[in-house]
């Protein structure tokens, strides 16, 4: 059974648990109908604003997509990350030790969030372009932009849905105008799921390539490229990837022999820290960012990464797995600094103390000072972003592509070795660095690849990458490179990953919902 339109069964019902404490819903009696709101383009406009805060809301307030529920399914579950001592919720903890079964409330409420971002978005998909043509009169948010944004944002989270739990109902359409809306649809294949992503991408490469004031976060035409290029890549379509990145990619970018041809005006910041702060989000090296901004609004936009309470005893939220991870970073290498502490200010002493553990610092707010952080409250309330790509992942990709295509070529060299210049503190912009000491040379295709993939996890730790990537590499055999990475971590805390775990398992309450009467809507195997 294959069909395309799905709705108030899957998504009503995954969004059910979200707000069943509130008893909030999507379209109360009474309310404004589509048909009444969809006049106007700020009607539009605000439509579109509603798509992209699923990305940093939650229904409940609970942590947000990009506010940390996607990075407790993808840090927690490899070898970058446990639960804290602290932590008593039984669920985190469960995705530390690779023991979380298909009930798991993590699991569900992130699979429940990506399914609402996207009933947001096919709403403005399929009601923007019924307001008028006329009615858009500021050029800045035109109707078939507004429509590209949405399509921008469902292939992004659709990506992280076909990525975590394989074949996945395909949804397309605001429930309300489909004559079958109480369909029990089953999932869709891989393929098709990656068709579609790569359909709204196509879409959204016709996006501005820059914003201004206000504007400045929306999804470009360079964010649709760069994503269309992960995706490929994910797929193994390595000269389609090609081809993408080097429309991303800045033109006359030092040091590459074939020409690119992006003029977003994408660089590195020469130094990583920035790169994690308020001061500096949205800037050169951001190609997308989830935006978090401080404050409160109709719901919370909760930035959960960092939040913490100055104390001699307690632990973050979120650890790294253990010491060996710090320790894959050289002592100059600068990304170790910003991406870990193990020492805080004690405000009543007035004295530093050490800490027994390393804990992260990559996305604690120091707007302020980082003494003034490191002493004090750290609210989750942060200004920092999330940053979903950066330029560094970019010419990583582009390393990683051109290996796999054509072994370690001298552009395939340049691009890792730009990402490493500036982590030994020695990039300038544009390419351009002069220390070459931490040049990587004369590596077969294998050893590049294994390159690329450690400086993939020193450079976006805590940045929800590294289960993904565990997963998608299948050079040793499906499965095999994750779990010899979680087998071999210290203490060996994930004992019981199994192939099994290189998909997560649908939400329990799904399986239940259709009580069978479909058998396209199925499990994950070895998932009970």
């Amino acid at each position: 059974m294959k069909k395309t339109l799905i709705i108030a069964s899957i998504i009503i019902t995954s969004v059910a648990a979200l707000i069943s404490c509130n008893k909030l819903t999507e379209h109360p009696q009474g309310s404004i109908t589509p048909d009444d709101f969809y006049q106007t383009q700020g009607d539009a406009v605000a439509a579109v604003t509603a798509v992209y805060s699923t990305l940093t809301t939650d229904i409940n307030n609970d942590f947000p997509i990009y506010g940390r529920n996607l990075n407790l399914l993808v840090e927690n579950p490899s070898d970058n990350q446990v639960y804290s001592p602290s932590n008593t919720n039984p669920d985190v903890r469960a995705l530390g030790t690779a023991t979380y079964v298909s009930t798991n409330d993590r699991v569900h409420k992130l699979y429940a969030q990506l399914y609402w971002g996207i009933d947001k978005a096919n709403i403005a998909i399929d009601n923007i372009p019924a307001i008028p043509a006329e009615k858009f009169v500021d050029p800045s948010h035109s109707q078939v932009n507004l429509v590209r944004e949405a399509k921008f944002i469902r292939a992004l989270l659709y990506f992280n849905l076909v990525r975590l739990f394989g074949p996945v109902p395909l949804v397309l359409h605001d429930e309300q105008n489909v004559a079958n809306a109480g369909a029990l649809v089953g999932r869709t294949s891989k393929d098709s799921v990656y068709a579609q992503i790569i359909s709204d991408l196509d879409s959204a490469t016709a996006l501005p390539s820059s914003y201004t004031g206000a504007n400045i976060g929306r999804a470009t035409s360079g964010a649709a490229h760069a994503l269309l290029a992960k995706v490929y890549i994910t797929r193994q379509g390595w000269a389609k990837a090609i081809t993408e990145l080097k429309q991303v990619i800045t033109a006359n970018t030092a040091g590459f022999t074939d020409a690119t041809t992006g003029n977003y005006g994408y660089d590195l910041f020469p130094k990583f820290s920035d790169a994690f702060q308020a001061a500096t989000k949205n800037g050169k090296e951001h190609v997308f960012s989830a935006q978090f901004n401080g404050t409160a609004g109709g719901f919370v936009s909760n930035q959960n990464l960092s939040s913490f309470v100055w104390s001699s005893s307690s632990y973050f939220a979120d650890q790294p797995a253990d010491s060996s991870v710090v320790h894959i970073f050289d002592l100059a290498d600068q990304r170790r600094s910003v991406t870990f502490f193990d020492s805080l200010y004690n405000q009543t002493t007035g004295a530093w103390v050490k800490w027994p553990v390393f804990n992260f610092l990559k996305f604690v707010d120091q707007s302020t000072g980082f003494t003034t952080a490191m002493q004090g409250n750290q609210s989750p309330n942060s200004k920092i972003n999330f940053p979903v790509i950066r330029y560094s992942e970019v010419l990583l990709l582009y390393a990683e592509a051109l290996n796999e295509l054509y072994g370690p070529t001298p552009d395939a060299y340049n691009a890792i070795n730009i990402v490493r210049a500036r982590a030994y503190n020695s990039y300038t912009g544009g390419g351009n660095y002069t220390d070459h000491t931490y040049d990587l040379t004369d590596l077969n295709q294998s050893s590049f690849r294994d390159a690329v993939f450690l400086e993939r996890r020193k450079e976006f730790i805590q940045e929800s990458q590294r289960w993904f990537d565990l997963v998608r590499r299948s050079d040793l055999g499906p499965g095999v490179y994750y779990l010899n990475n979680v087998h071999s971590m210290p203490g060996n805390p994930k004992v019981a990953a199994s192939l099994k775990d290189t998909l997560f398992p649908i939400p329990q309450t799904e399986i239940d919902l259709y009580g069978g009467a479909n058998p396209d809507f199925y499990q994950n195997p070895g998932w009970n």
